[in-house]
């Protein structure tokens, strides 16, 4: 289906309330707004249930005959094992504090993408099924019974969250949609209602260790390539190693990075920025072709499917004997990492404490999981005067920065990348004051998002964040969206050729690496993407 031009679709958002009470109003899914189903094979690779052929179009989801109870019983199981969970299904006082900081209700004005409402669709279940007032009152306490069209209304549009936080921010009672999201995916998993966006991702990783499925010669040979294009822009060859054991320190970046663009040009700034410290410092990073992905959609899956894709890092950093771990730019991965990894696949005792071996620094907020933000270690480095850099070489870039969801407001990650950007470019501005860090809003394709097909839908939950760049582009001349995240240059790429065509999306470290002085290379006439630099035009 094609989308509407962005002033139809702008114009097509109403945010009037509708007549009817919430559970009178049928959802209908809509093309361009939903995920196709997850195919047969992916779902048989990893072990998860019920895999067949289906279609969110069709009337029959070839549920099994006794789906109610496997449902019933898989909420009964986590509302035990997640007292969180049960916090949540009991204390909403459905305030509305929540409803209009959801980029999807923004976007799209339909009040069941208000956090409040979208939770409201599980807990009804909840009540309904699951307490006595519910069981004996029914919709008179806010219950109702668990029938396909209800969990057709739960898979609708809890493929319609992207598990960003942002309602968190400004819930006064502490409820974490993101959390509910997550376990309503659960549930909706125990029945093979999975979208192909994330089940394949998932089996590829299982597989061959990335999302894309690639094999470890392939992987290798992409870097290889990399490698050629900045001996042509720099003169340099650079030699990164692959799988070496005993070496100082393992690499582990989301594929993304290594078969898209823009992160392309992210990833080879991490091998220029290596190569670097290596001749001057001989510090000995290594990628692995095993462990070849950051991220993990298993995060959008389950619990354990998040755990069985994240240990790979842990056994690979074990296998080849490094001291500690470093991570490149990625969002979800940084989110696993920190509020999961440690309790599922850890503690690494058989890793060091995070020290840099160039400046000294003891990365303390990674003493439990041995695992450093690459922009944190950068960042110290040019603290410290450990980089030759030439800012004029950014002088073509005005950027803003776009604070990724999970490394922002779950982590808290919000100075670091500024700071390196504003160490390697001339001119940077923010967006507006309540668009960024912890405040920040959604790319509008994350958790699993960012397919073709709901391409509607993730310009609509974009709209937000791309009304604040084009803010900075018509104020400040601002032509560059930098992120420290694979999926949202992805998103955010098509995002703002959609809404902002004038600016485009960068990485952290590609701008670093533009500026980055390579030990004996020669004079540089183009930036990474092969564009004259500055004063180099006419050449």
């Amino acid at each position: 289906m094609a989308i509407q031009t962005p002033n139809a679709l702008y114009n097509s958002i109403n945010h009037k309330p509708p007549k009817k009470d919430w559970m009178d109003v049928p959802s209908v899914i809509k093309a361009g707004r939903y995920c196709y189903a997850a195919g047969p094979e992916s779902l048989e690779y990893v072990g998860m249930p019920n895999p067949r052929q289906w279609n969110p179009l069709d009337d029959d989801w070839k549920l099994p005959e006794n789906w109610q109870e496997i449902v019933l019983n898989g909420f009964r199981e986590r509302l035990e094992k997640f007292r969180s969970f049960k916090v949540f299904m009991d204390i909403c006082v459905r305030c509305g504090a929540c409803a209009d900081k959801c980029h999807f209700f923004i976007g799209s004005g339909d009040p069941k993408n208000m956090p409040v409402l979208r939770a409201e669709l599980l807990r009804s279940v909840y009540r309904g099924e699951l307490t006595k007032a519910g069981q004996i009152l029914g919709r008179f306490a806010g219950g109702r019974k668990l029938t396909e069209e209800v969990l057709k209304e739960i898979w609708y549009y809890y493929y319609q969250c992207t598990e960003c936080r942002r309602c968190s921010v400004y819930c006064p009672y502490g409820i974490d949609q993101a959390e509910i999201t997550i376990i309503g995916r659960e549930l909706l998993n125990l029945l093979g209602l999975n979208i192909d966006w994330i089940a394949k991702p998932v089996a590829n990783c299982y597989r061959t260790g990335n999302h894309m499925g690639i094999q470890p010669h392939a992987f290798k040979e992409m870097l290889e390539f990399f490698c050629d294009d900045v001996e042509e822009i720099t003169g340099v060859k650079m030699e990164p190693t692959f799988n070496k054991v005993g070496a100082d320190i393992l690499f582990v970046t989301p594929s993304g990075d290594v078969f898209g663009d823009p992160g392309t040009y992210t990833c080879t700034g991490y091998m220029m920025l290596f190569h670097y410290l290596k001749e001057h410092y001989g510090l000995d990073i290594t990628w692995s072709t095993y462990a070849s992905e950051g991220g993990n959609f298993g995060f959008f899956t389950s619990h354990e499917m998040m755990k069985r894709l994240n240990a790979k890092i842990y056994m690979e950093a074990k296998r080849l004997g490094v001291k500690w771990i470093l991570g490149g730019e990625c969002g979800h991965m940084w989110r696993v990492l920190h509020q999961y990894m440690d309790t599922m696949n850890g503690p690494p005792d058989f890793l060091e404490m995070p020290i840099s071996p160039i400046t000294g620094t003891r990365f303390e907020n990674s003493a439990s999981t041995k695992m450093v933000h690459i922009v944190e270690f950068t960042a110290d480095l040019i603290k410290n005067g450990k980089l030759k850099l030439d800012k004029s070489r950014n002088d073509d870039f005005i950027p803003t920065f776009h604070d990724s969801c999970n490394p922002a407001r779950g982590m808290g990650f919000f100075e670091e990348p500024r700071y390196v950007i504003k160490n390697v470019c001339n001119n940077f501005y923010d967006m507006p004051e309540g668009t960024t860090r912890e405040q920040t809003f959604c790319c509008g394709g994350g958790s699993g998002l960012n397919a073709g097909e709901n391409d509607e839908l993730r310009m609509m939950g974009g709209l937000p964040r791309a009304n604040a760049v084009k803010f900075v582009h018509e104020k400040h001349g601002v032509n560059t969206l930098s992120c420290i995240c694979a999926i949202d240059r992805a998103t955010l790429t098509s995002l703002c050729e959609y809404w902002v065509p004038e600016v485009r999306v960068s990485g952290v470290h590609e701008l670093v690496a533009n500026a980055l002085i390579l030990p004996g290379e020669h004079e540089r006439e183009t930036n990474l993407r092969g564009e004259p630099l500055p004063g180099k035009e006419e050449e």
